[in-house]
Parts: C-alpha cells; sequence; structure tokens
C-alpha cells in the first residue's frame, strides 16, 4: 500500500513539474546592445555570417531552411511606423521588396497583418505564405519596428510542410523581438 502511495505522489509530482516549464522553453536570448535590439530563437540553431544583407542570421542545424534573421535599413529620423503605413499596406510593401520581389520566381500573400505595442513602441507583424515558382511553399513572419531612425525587420521562416509543428514555437521568437 505504501509503494502505491509512492508512486501516485511521484506522478503527481512530475504532472506538476511538467506543467511548471516555462512558455519559452526551448529558447535562446540573443540581444545586440550596439544596435539596440534583442529577441529569442530556438535551441539547436546556430548563428550563420553574411556578408551582406541582414545583421544576423541563425538557422537550424537539422533544417538549415528553417531561419531567422533581422534586417536594418535607415527611415528618416522623424519617421514612425504608421506614418509607413498600416499593418496591411507595410506587409504589402515588404512583400513586394523583400520576400517575392519582380523575377524572383516567388509569390507571397499576406495572410495576416496586425499592430502590437510593447514598451512604447509600435511593431506590425505579419504573416505570408510564399509560393515558389518550382511549387515549393513557405511559411513566413515578420515583425517591423522603428527605433532611432532604423527600420528593424525580423524574418523567421519554414517550408509549408513543417509550419504546424513550429507555429508556437515562432510566435513566440516572433512575439520576442524588441527594439530600444
Amino acid at each position: 500500500m505504501l509503494k502505491k502511495i509512492v508512486a501516485l505522489c511521484l506522478v503527481a509530482i512530475a504532472l506538476i513539474l511538467t506543467s511548471c516549464v516555462s512558455v519559452g522553453g526551448g529558447l535562446q536570448s540573443f540581444v545586440d546592445t550596439t544596435d539596440g535590439y534583442e529577441f529569442l530563437y530556438p535551441n539547436g540553431w546556430i548563428e550563420v555570417k553574411v556578408s551582406e544583407g541582414p545583421d544576423i542570421v541563425f538557422h537550424d542545424l537539422i533544417e538549415s531552411t528553417e531561419n531567422v534573421s533581422i534586417v536594418i535599413s535607415p527611415v528618416v529620423q522623424e519617421k514612425t511606423l504608421t506614418d509607413l503605413g498600416t499593418p496591411t499596406e507595410v506587409g504589402y510593401k515588404l512583400s513586394k521588396n523583400a520576400i517575392a520581389p519582380k523575377n524572383s520566381g516567388r509569390k507571397a500573400e499576406l495572410v495576416n497583418a496586425e499592430a502590437r505595442e510593447y514598451k512604447a513602441k509600435t511593431y506590425y507583424q505579419l504573416e505570408y505564405e510564399v509560393k515558389f515558382a518550382d511549387g515549393r511553399q513557405r511559411h513566413h513572419l515578420a515583425s517591423v519596428a522603428i527605433s532611432r531612425g532604423k527600420l528593424f525587420t525580423m524574418n523567421i521562416s519554414t517550408t509549408e510542410k513543417r509550419w504546424q509543428k513550429v507555429n508556437d514555437k515562432f510566435q513566440q521568437v516572433i512575439n520576442s523581438f524588441s527594439v530600444y
């Protein structure tokens, strides 16, 4: 009888402990104090050095096409994100200029666009389905913000096939992005 009670207590403790795992579990922090941004990225992802383009890129060791990047572009010092347009307008501009530019062989459909406020900054959260000429499909999330005369764009993407599996984690990553 005592063994049964101990076994039940151990099961109960195990269930309680597993329910206490944090929402950010499986994520690591990256902070760039020079450029003034930070975000979380999945465990098992490594930094990839690029000579031109994004400020930083991380990709999954196993699913190497899954990646997260930060692109920094100048804007007029006084411009705010809302000066550039609504989330939908900015989302369409981003799709035409960066995600699926003319002659790239890609088509991007803006699935969702919304604004969020965090620490007195406005962020546009954007979601795309991207189709390639060869039939491949990807799912792409972006978060856009302006700080100190710079436009920061965080991008994270995966294949459409893996989207359902990584959706929650990618949402945590995109929501963790902040500029200062």
